[in-house]
């Protein structure tokens, strides 16, 4: 979560690396002047940073050095999931069953059911074969409705106004401010409990007169969001895992 910067962009190439278990990224950076790897969690995937001249022979050469390492980590790294019939996914923070019913001309398209003393549901109608995607733009209209709420009620309060709001399927923040007075979010928020979606709009709206992470900004976000710990605290030690749900 922050506010929106522009830096120099990087070009990405693909390096394939058989008995790999994850995509490998070659990034070459106008502003690196040495290779470095990391393993990215959020999208199960090996990035190598490289300077501009470096070329693919030798940035797979420095893998290779690295391989158990890359191994290690990657084994450390929770498995994608899909939007698919029979997975369990969280909605609202509470895990729920998802189940493609494959029924046509239902009055519903996507229904939360939820159970007592079993697994909630999240049903999806209409055919199988568009049901993930069915599913995944019901969610970010979810996302969106409450989202759009929150954010109303936390300008109200602080006596801000944002231009719109906007969900995105991002994977390195859950939320941004732009010079320009739009608020981005990720769509996987409808996932984390609801007082920690109130946390990441509350933060960003603060953004709208702080566009930094001082002591202004928290007494802001604090004015609005009393609790706003408890969700701090949840993301740190959920919010990654969130990362794992991937749209079709």
């Amino acid at each position: 979560m922050g506010r929106s910067t522009k830096t120099r962009s990087a070009r990405v190439e693909a390096l394939k690396v058989e008995g790999l278990p994850a995509p490998v990224e070659v990034r070459r950076h106008p502003t690196a002047r040495r290779m470095t790897l990391r393993v990215s969690r959020t999208k199960h995937a090996v990035i190598m940073t490289v300077p501009m001249q470096c070329n693919l022979v030798d940035a797979g050469n420095f893998l290779h050095t690295h391989i158990d390492w890359v191994r290690r980590h990657l084994g450390a790294v929770p498995q994608p999931v899909a939007l698919a019939h029979g997975e369990v996914i969280p909605f609202r923070g509470v895990p729920h069953r998802v189940v493609f019913t494959g029924e046509r001309g239902a009055d519903y398209l996507v229904r939360a059911e939820e159970e007592v003393g079993g697994t909630s549901r999240l049903v999806v109608a209409g055919t199988r074969e568009g049901a993930p995607r069915r599913l995944a733009n019901w969610l970010t209209q979810k996302a969106t409705e409450e989202l759009d709420v929150r954010v109303r009620h936390h300008a109200q309060r602080l006596a801000l106004k944002p231009k719109r709001i906007v969900l995105r399927d991002q994977s390195s923040r859950w939320g941004s401010c732009s010079t320009t007075r739009v608020l981005s979010f990720s769509w996987r928020l409808i996932l984390a409990p609801p007082h920690v979606l109130d946390y990441v709009a509350a933060h960003e709206v603060a953004h709208l007169a702080q566009m930094n992470h001082g002591p202004k900004f928290w007494a802001l976000v604090a004015r609005t969001m009393p609790k706003m710990e408890e969700a701090r605290a949840w993301l740190r030690v959920y919010g990654m895992d969130l990362h794992r749900y991937r749209r079709p």
